[in-house]
């Protein structure tokens, strides 16, 4: 009768399981299942190590003969420096034909949902029109994107000096008449009693004087009047903060004596309140500016018009 039978042998340490006849065997230890398991998984790991190892020679025998017949140089003849440039080869090529095969990936479809009640459509929706199409942004987004754009590119306000280089238009030479323009009064006459600075024309007199070859003239009366302009000037600080000095201040006893004045300098622009003198003198100046309350119109292309100094360049 035969029986099957489990015992582990001291000797070799490995566990005998088979078929025996109903004998006296020798005595020997018997463990438990766990430790024949144990003992089974780590010889079937091994003759698997063993069968893997195999299989891998004998690829490389066969990837060596199917090479040796393409190529008339054998694999097992090469240097490791040699080797080593095909197999890099290889897989440059493997991996390029792969790159190039690889299509792209399919978009997951969205699992489709139920039909939501009525309050969470109307959270859809405004969701929705709030975050606009797919890859679009929301307007408000938009319009913080734009905003920054703007304030990015948006012109810097000029500074009066600035302004005052453009529209004297690089103007080095100034001429200007001191009544109705520089000081409150309007005739000479009136310089025989004071002279006074107008406080809004000062700024862009001094920013004249800072950039431009300035000359104040003014026909006079007696000497009088010449010490009330000078001392106004001189309390006013145009002689202290800008550039200008008092020899740079002319006087006359006519109207044509100013005219030869402008004309004798040779400046760039000049400043008048006297219409007959804006006309004679436009064909010899550059340019002129026309100070008039009324406003005229331009006697020439070259004639500018404005109601003050001031306003012309536009400080007001």
């Amino acid at each position: 009768m035969l029986t099957h039978t489990s015992f582990f042998s001291e000797e070799t340490g490995f566990s005998l399981y088979g078929r025996t006849k109903n004998l006296n065997p020798a005595p020997l230890v018997p463990f438990a299942r766990s430790e024949i398991l144990i003992s089974s998984g780590t010889a079937m790991a091994e003759s698997s190590k063993e069968d893997l190892f195999q299989l891998i020679k004998r690829f490389r025998a066969y990837l060596s003969v199917r090479m040796s017949s393409i190529f008339p140089i054998s694999l097992l003849n090469m240097d490791p420096r040699s080797v080593g440039a095909v197999t890099g080869l290889a897989l440059a090529i493997v991996f390029t034909w792969r790159l190039l095969r690889s299509p792209s990936e399919p978009q997951r479809r969205q699992p489709k949902h139920q039909a939501p009640s009525t309050s969470s459509s109307v959270v859809g929706v405004q969701s929705t029109a709030t975050s606009g199409p797919s890859g679009v942004p929301p307007q408000s987004e938009y319009l913080r994107a734009q905003n920054v754009v703007d304030e990015f590119f948006q012109t810097v306000k000029p500074t009066l000096g600035q302004i005052v280089r453009q529209r004297l238009s690089e103007g080095r030479k100034v001429t200007c008449r001191l009544v109705g323009v520089i000081l409150e009064e309007s005739s000479p006459e009136e310089l025989q009693k004071q002279a006074t600075v107008r406080s809004s024309v000062l700024e862009v007199l001094l920013e004249i004087t800072k950039f431009c070859d300035l000359y104040l003239m003014e026909r006079v009366l007696d000497d009088d009047s010449e010490r009330n302009v000078l001392l106004a000037l001189e309390n006013a600080g145009v002689f202290t903060s800008g550039g200008l000095i008092k020899d740079k201040v002319l006087f006359c006893s006519t109207e044509i004596g100013r005219t030869s004045f402008v004309r004798q300098l040779e400046p760039d622009w000049h400043i008048d309140t006297n219409p007959e003198i804006v006309t004679q003198l436009a064909r010899f100046i550059k340019y002129q500016l026309h100070v008039s309350p009324t406003r005229p119109e331009r006697h020439a292309s070259n004639v500018f018009s404005s109601t003050s100094l001031e306003l012309f360049f536009g400080s007001l």
